[in-house]
């Protein structure tokens, strides 16, 4: 694929296909999936909520790995955009999955937050990954930043493992989807999992790629900027 075509599929077929994506998958949550036994309507922030921290997770494994070739390319700006772009869609993810975990568990605990491992390490995660956009915007570190934000998020990630792995590695009274086969859950269910994790795969997508060419428009407008001066 050239360039151009590229950047089409970014700007105009990758959105519709988003919207498409997203309309199927309330289709399958509202209609199609049948309403869980104990906790009824409620039970179905699960297909929203499941989602939301899985791509969290996926972002800032973006993160990751923009920060890594950002020390291998000696500060290359297009892959500092991607790791920027990556944090702020995640972090956003994954405060969007603590608000609809915290509406699952006032049902299904009757609490709206508990110091479960899988919940305070998903706290922690969020909090890492905003202090980490909060020193990118200071521009601390002056030349420096670029490389300081790095490292950063490099180091972050080592929550990620953990959020992940916590219910399996702790006694918690988070489930665990996938952790024995099909989770429990309906075949009807299943597919509504996966219906779900595809339409927000594909918003993810957009909004990365969206914020990645709004950081590097800003960037270079930035580098002009300082020329004029």
């Amino acid at each position: 694929m050239n360039k151009t075509s590229f950047s089409v599929m970014c700007r105009a077929i990758l959105p519709l296909a988003t919207t498409a994506a997203m309309l199927v998958a309330q289709y399958f949550i509202w209609v199609y999936a049948p309403e869980e036994m104990t906790m009824g309507l409620v039970q179905k922030i699960f297909y929203i909520h499941l989602p939301l921290a899985w791509w969290a997770l996926v972002c800032f494994a973006g993160v990751f790995a923009g920060s890594i070739m950002v020390l291998v390319r000696n500060n290359h700006p297009a892959w500092d955009a991607f790791a920027a772009a990556c944090a702020e869609v995640g972090v956003l993810l994954c405060g969007l999955a603590l608000v609809t975990g915290s509406l699952w568990a006032r049902s299904a605990w009757n609490t709206w937050w508990t110091w479960d491992p899988r919940l305070s390490t998903a706290l922690v995660m969020w909090f890492v990954y905003a202090g980490y956009l909060i020193l990118r915007g200071s521009g601390l570190g002056g030349a420096s930043s670029t490389r300081i934000c790095a490292v950063l998020g490099i180091i972050a990630f080592l929550d990620v493992p953990l959020v992940f792995f916590s219910a399996r590695m702790w006694r918690s009274i988070h489930p665990a989807v996938f952790a024995s086969q099909s989770g429990g859950l309906e075949p009807e269910m299943l597919v509504t999992v996966f219906v779900s994790l595809a339409a927000w795969g594909l918003l993810t997508l957009t909004l990365v790629l969206a914020r990645w060419r709004i950081v590097r428009y800003q960037a270079l407008m930035d580098e002009i900027t300082l020329l004029g001066h």
